[in-house]
């Protein structure tokens, strides 16, 4: 069973699984648009359930049985939901799927993020040791998450965590998009100091998420996922402006970095999560190690650049 089949990450990851031998069952969100899903027609059987309604996921689990569960459903950071909604899907929903998986002795992979390390963690590369910062109630709600995992897996639950970092590919309108469209219209603005950033590549965290169907992981275990290296948020600014327009970002969009060291106190200061969030990714540098994650599961990472290339054409081809 696949949670969150009908985002940008379940989507992948049930596309790819399609290519295996797995009877595959996909949770989606009642009202979903049906083109969002139409792909997996007569191909995996989709069930209509909310996350946030936790009865009604019992009552749908009790009748049925899966060896594993593969949960990457979950709201997301800047949606706009109560934090009573949040703590239902992202906390309540995901203490009854490892109670199912417990009783049933499915395995358990859960979809988490380096967000639990904070949007810039405070040691660089982070790493599993790295201090957790709910700096976000999204942050928070994942950490809460993984602290719940560890206390089933002392029960007994052979459950695993993954951590990706921000992922790009087709059709996701988050922050790799919005990237690409503020450099299109130059709107986006760079800080003078250095900055280093480690996105993830869609396909490369399928990967993953399919070798741990089979992989022998140990309980409790986390994965980091990233590209190969860290990139340089200039170079990748430059080749991004080099696919639209030719020729390198105009320097003129650079600013002092103290600005955004002010903007980004103020928005902390007038609890805005979503744009302090927004101007640390672009101003800081945050970057993890992933030696252990590739080492293990004998995954070769890949390239950001010129992996992000699908974001360009894609981008693109839709404006």
């Amino acid at each position: 069973m696949i949670t969150g089949v009908s985002g940008f990450i379940g989507r992948h990851v049930a596309e790819q699984l399609l290519t295996g031998p797995y009877r595959l069952t996909g949770l989606i969100r009642p009202g979903t648009v049906s083109e969002r899903v139409s792909r997996f027609t007569g191909k995996i059987e989709l069930v209509e359930i909310d996350l946030a309604d936790g009865r009604a996921l019992q009552r749908f689990l009790s009748s049925r049985r899966f060896d594993v569960i593969l949960h990457i459903g979950a709201l997301r950071g800047a949606r706009k939901f109560a934090r009573d909604v949040y703590r239902a899907v992202n906390i309540a929903a995901t203490r009854i799927l490892m109670e199912y998986a417990l009783t049933r002795q499915s395995r358990f992979i859960f979809c988490s993020s380096v967000g639990v390390f904070g949007a810039v963690p405070v040691t660089l590369p982070a790493d599993n040791a790295t201090p957790r910062q709910p700096d976000t109630f999204y942050h928070y709600t994942k950490i809460e998450s993984e602290k719940i995992l560890l206390q089933f897996v002392d029960r007994g639950l052979k459950a695993v965590i993954v951590r990706p970092s921000i992922t790009y590919g087709e059709g996701d309108y988050g922050f790799p998009y919005t990237l690409v469209r503020l450099v299109d219209h130059h709107r986006l603005l760079l800080p003078c100091r250095p900055v280093n950033i480690h996105l993830t590549s869609v396909w490369l965290l399928v990967q993953v998420f399919e070798k741990l169907l089979v992989h022998p992981f140990e309980p409790g275990s986390a994965y980091i996922v990233a590209d190969k290296t860290p990139v340089s948020l200039q170079e990748l600014v430059d080749f991004i402006h080099q696919q639209l327009h030719g020729g390198v970002y105009p320097a003129y969009l650079k600013l002092p970095t103290g600005l955004f060291d002010l903007a980004g106190g103020m928005f902390k200061l007038l609890g805005s999560e979503t744009w302090r969030t927004r101007f640390l990714l672009i101003s800081r540098s945050w970057y993890y190690d992933i030696e252990n994650t590739f080492n293990d599961l004998q995954i070769v990472p890949v390239a950001t650049i010129p992996a992000f290339q699908t974001v360009v054409d894609w981008y693109k081809k839709v404006n």
